[in-house]
């Protein structure tokens, strides 16, 4: 991967993703926020209902992060669910206070329901 496009990946923040449709088939194009932690790159939302995009990557592992502050360039990547709660925990956790500015004892005291109601894909460049 070019040197450029994996220092906007390591950034994280806004970006822009297109998964296939898992009922239509089509694609479909929506912003989304993605992190990166220790390597690893992360999508996930505000806890309190389903997202079309959780259950698309679900059904079709590959989509495009289109890349679109500092640097424009569409990358192919391959999403997975995380099965390890404490995994989805330590993560979510980092999103909250890191990413998103949030109080660290208000995260604490929220992060359980982030973790049973929150989307949550982990990805890697295909």
């Amino acid at each position: 991967m070019d040197k450029t496009i994996k220092d906007a990946m390591d950034r994280g923040g806004i970006a822009d993703i297109t998964t296939i449709g898992r009922k239509s088939g089509k694609p479909r194009r929506i912003e989304i926020y993605f992190h990166q932690f220790d390597g690893e790159y992360y999508l996930t939302g505000r806890p309190g209902r389903k997202r079309d995009w959780e259950a698309n990557i679900k059904a079709n592992p590959e989509f495009t992060l289109h890349l679109k502050r500092g640097i424009e360039a569409d990358v192919p990547v391959i999403g997975e669910e995380e099965p390890d709660r404490q995994e989805r925990r330590r993560v979510l956790l980092r999103a909250l206070i890191e990413s998103w500015d949030s109080d660290p004892q208000r995260s604490e005291a929220a992060v359980d329901r982030w973790v049973d109601e929150a989307p949550f894909i982990r990805f890697r460049a295909a």
